[in-house]
């Protein structure tokens, strides 16, 4: 488990912006049964996550179209939370940093690390913004 002290600064990189901190298993539940659409963004400590996953998170709410619900668990952290949130992303394997949008309950598109690292922050919004005008 990360350090707190590490931990709670990239944490506030989101929810300084309006994401809700999922901590526990319940939190995820009750945030995934949510009216509308929810966004769950598995954070992480890597640098995929700092240089390119929540920057690119950030700019894709600059759309006209954007999710009703903002949340995020972290991995190496929040663990029961983020075990809890991997229980949805099936068929998709667990990664981290990850981005998940829901809607109304139901797992419409999903971002491995895979398809974040390698790519800059502006490539990830744009992506976002195309599924947010699909979904939200």
């Amino acid at each position: 488990m990360y350090p707190e002290a590490i931990v709670n600064p990239m944490k506030a990189e989101l929810t300084t912006v309006g994401f809700k901190e999922l901590v526990s298993p319940e939190d995820v539940e009750n945030a995934i049964k949510l009216e509308g659409t929810t966004l769950l963004v598995v954070n992480s400590v890597c640098g995929c996550a700092a240089g390119a996953c929540r920057p690119g998170v950030k700019q894709s709410l600059s759309n006209d179209k954007k999710p009703s619900n903002l949340t995020t668990v972290f991995a190496g952290f929040d663990i029961d939370a983020v075990n809890q949130a991997r229980k949805h992303f099936a068929p998709y394997p667990p990664s981290s940093p990850a981005i998940a949008l829901f809607k109304n309950g139901e797992l419409v598109h999903f971002v491995e690390r895979h398809n974040i690292e390698g790519h800059n922050a502006n490539a990830i919004s744009e992506h976002l913004k195309t599924v947010y005008n699909e979904f939200c």
